[in-house]
């Protein structure tokens, strides 16, 4: 049991590194209402987990320390669903009802056609 919380709390120390890259990186370069950066993780994360859960699943090892890692670690350091909600907030609070109604609706069905990918381009 070490074994797997010390592979999580890698996984998820790196992934949280990333998304906070990703996210100055997006502020000093991108000036969008829209948070293109907690968008843009979350699909990516999204892709990953279902590449590698996809991939576990495949080779019968659902209980790989790769599903620590990257799944439980990474994927879950990197995407945040409360940046999701708290940015959904502002921009209803912003009077921008639209672009938070979009940013819902596509977040959660991007998220999931990428699971969906991640896992059919492993079969």
């Amino acid at each position: 049991m070490l074994k797997q919380i010390l592979f999580v709390g890698l996984g998820g120390g790196a992934g949280s590194i990333l998304r906070y890259m990703v996210t100055l990186i997006s502020a000093k370069n991108f000036d969008f209402k829209f948070p293109v950066h907690t968008f843009a993780v979350n699909i990516l994360g999204s892709f990953i987990i279902g590449l590698i859960m996809g991939y576990l699943h495949k080779a019968g090892d659902t209980g790989s320390s790769l599903r620590y890692l990257i799944a439980i670690g990474f994927c879950g350091g990197f995407t945040t669903f409360s940046s999701f909600a708290f940015e959904n907030i502002n921009l209803f609070s912003g009077n921008n009802t639209w672009t938070a109604l979009i940013y819902i609706s596509s977040s959660i069905i991007l998220c999931l056609l990428a699971v969906i990918l991640g896992m059919q381009i492993i079969k």
